[in-house]
């Protein structure tokens, strides 16, 4: 069954992706949980190299 290109998001209909959204680029903090895995994956990177630089 095709859904002829049209398709329905209760999340996009009440406004919770576009709060989402406004969040994350106010405050810097990712809210899909690719962009928080990445954030903290390159946190603890940063932290690693700088105790190896010293």
């Amino acid at each position: 069954m095709s859904k002829f290109g049209f398709s329905f998001s209760w999340k996009r209909a009440l406004g919770i992706s576009a709060a989402k959204q406004r969040f994350a680029r106010q405050t810097g903090i990712p809210t899909t949980q690719s962009g928080i895995e990445r954030k903290v994956g390159r946190s603890l990177i940063n932290i690693l190299f700088s105790f190896l630089k010293k």
